[in-house]
């Protein structure tokens, strides 16, 4: 009768211990180490779906970044193949009275009164820009920012400018020839 208590006990006790307790005897992972190593699974899946999302998005940004350099380069190759007449001041009625010291401006603005040219040229005086007003002969006022002699800078600088919020999208270059 004590036999079959004890081997009752021990059956019991083997049952209720699960089959963590024979697994961890046989040396086989048990059923908490299986959780862990399955939630490191789906972890390492997650951060692999996350880098391949952020290596396409990285290509998308370089593809247009190098669309924007080309169509920058574009821009370059046809203003100096225009020599300046597309933005030239003869096109808007010529120069009245101002004499401009540099070759290209960045046109802010460009109004038929007097106040508010002489409104805008005051916020960019504000921003730190060099700035004069472009009398036209048609009375046409224009705001005239970062005056210099080379196109590069200039377009650099429009493109500052523009990323800033200082000048409108419609700003444009003008060249004094």
């Amino acid at each position: 009768m004590k036999r079959s208590v004890v081997l009752s006990l021990a059956f019991a006790a083997v049952i209720l211990s699960g089959c963590d307790f024979l697994r961890s005897l046989a040396g086989k992972p048990t059923s908490a180490e299986l959780e862990e190593k399955r939630e490191r699974i789906l972890q390492l899946e997650e951060e692999a779906r996350l880098q391949a999302r952020l290596d396409s998005m990285e290509k998308v940004r370089q593809r247009m970044a190098d669309s924007l350099a080309a169509l920058e380069g574009h821009l370059l190759d046809s203003l100096s193949q225009t020599k300046g007449t597309i933005l030239n001041p003869s096109k808007l009625g010529g120069l009245f009275t101002t004499k401009l010291d540099a070759k290209y401006y960045i046109v802010v603005g460009a109004f038929r009164t007097r106040a508010y040219a002489e409104r805008k040229l005051e916020k960019c005086n504000e921003a730190g820009l060099t700035t004069t007003i472009i009398s036209f002969r048609n009375g046409l006022l224009a705001v005239g920012v970062c005056p210099s002699d080379s196109l590069n800078d200039t377009l650099k600088k429009l493109r500052e400018l523009r990323g800033n919020g200082i000048c409108p999208e419609d700003a444009w270059i003008l060249i004094n020839e």
